[in-house]
């Protein structure tokens, strides 16, 4: 019947926008053009997607740019230099919130009357499985709509690409950003899309480097830093909280490094378990905005976490990292930067109602866990060697056995 009744809307929301979207497609591109980027998504998927706006400006440098986005995650580029203005929008589906059956098409109306204003030439919707985003620039009848082949979102796009898997999230906004300058008559983006020649994105302030200072100030503030960020945004992602205290005890037995744990308020009680079997006792750092945090993860010689936003701040900084994956596709949503300085511990366990590995899948109750254990099985010893191997590998710092 949901089903039914949004097939129903969105076919009366095409006939209630096929006038505009008719008159815009006549309509010549403005000089400079404005383009119009729209992702909805969270911390690490924004980090993601900040190599496209580098790269718009390097190719049309006039060209004003907009991007859309929650306001939960407008920190991540509200100061990229590349971005002329930001939007923010309480997108259906990624707030905390509950709605009736009718809303998002209400509010879909609403966003679309006021994106209208912004005249744009070329939208991306950035986001694959994101219907809404489609129809809202449909209703905002932007000419050109460029966006993925997946229903039910391909009827309202202009240019709809094939969404190729396993592709790499930053490979993907990069080719639909290509596709979007071909529909302007430029030319586009230069190949291949590597992280060397499309780089993240997000500079720390100075007093975020000064907050670093003063919560590392102390007898150890010279000490090399080691920072764990071992929460994340889905329950079957997290590792086991015994194996991080090991893990930390080896950073600073081993290698002489001071450990940080970093967090969420909520993950506060995670993080002061792990660190109760921590000598010495680790600084927790569950107050950082996106810019503090940041500059912490500059700092540091290596971070380590699970499938989290944090660590692809962390590639952006340039720290090497070490990142354990268990359900998602390391192939699409890996760290953006070279196996040497970001390997990766992808489990290799399926789990039992699983038919392959990765599965995907993220949304388990809390009783289903148990048996979806992926990351879990994931051993102390994997994450050692690879700590070694990937030091070494980057001349950071060696073992003190070995001295």
């Amino acid at each position: 019947m949901k089903r039914l009744l949004r097939t129903l809307l969105l076919f009366l929301v095409r006939l209630f926008g096929m006038r505009n979207a008719r008159r815009a497609a006549k309509r010549a591109i403005h000089t400079p053009p404005r383009v119009l980027l729209l992702r909805p998504d969270h911390l690490g998927d924004l980090v993601l997607t900040t190599p496209i706006l580098d790269a718009l400006k390097r190719h049309v440098p006039a060209a004003h740019v907009t991007m859309m986005v929650g306001a939960w995650s407008s920190e991540v580029v509200a100061r990229h230099p590349a971005l002329d203005r930001i939007v923010t929008c309480p997108f259906p589906g990624f707030r905390r919130a509950t709605q009736g059956p009718l809303e998002p098409y209400i509010q879909l109306v609403r966003t679309a009357q006021q994106l209208r204003r912004g005249d744009y030439d070329l939208a991306i919707n950035l986001r694959p499985d994101f219907w809404w985003g489609a129809a809202l620039l449909y209703l905002a009848a932007v000419p050109r709509r460029v966006g993925y082949a997946l229903a039910p979102a391909t009827p309202f796009l202009t240019h709809a690409e094939p969404f190729r898997v396993p592709e790499h999230a930053t490979v993907s906004s990069l080719r639909l950003v290509s596709v979007g300058l071909g529909t302007l008559g430029l030319s586009p983006l230069a190949e291949p899309y590597t992280p060397e020649q499309y780089p993240l994105v997000f500079l720390p302030a100075a007093e975020e480097h000064a907050w670093v200072d003063q919560r590392l100030d102390g007898a150890e503030r010279n000490i090399p830093l080691a920072v764990i960020h071992a929460g994340t945004g889905a329950a079957v992602k997290l590792w086991r909280v015994d194996a991080w205290t090991t893990i930390a005890n080896t950073l600073i037995t081993d290698y002489a490094l001071r450990v940080v744990l970093t967090g969420s308020p909520s993950e506060r009680p995670m993080l002061t378990t792990i660190a109760s079997g921590i000598t010495p006792t680790p600084l927790l750092v569950t107050d950082a905005t996106i810019g503090q945090l940041a500059a912490l993860l500059q700092r540091a010689k290596l971070v380590l976490g699970v499938d989290n936003g944090p660590l692809h701040l962390a590639v952006a900084q340039g720290t090497p990292t070490l990142q354990i994956f268990g359900p998602t596709d390391t192939h699409i949503f890996g760290p953006w930067g070279s196996a040497q300085a970001h390997p990766v511990i992808a489990s290799t366990q399926r789990c039992a109602s699983c038919r392959s590995i990765p599965c995907g899948r993220l949304d388990f109750r809390p009783d289903e866990l148990v048996v979806h254990p992926c990351v879990r099985l994931v051993t102390e010893q994997q994450v050692q060697a690879t700590i070694k191997t990937l030091l070494a590998n980057n001349n950071i710092i060696k073992n003190k056995v070995e001295n």
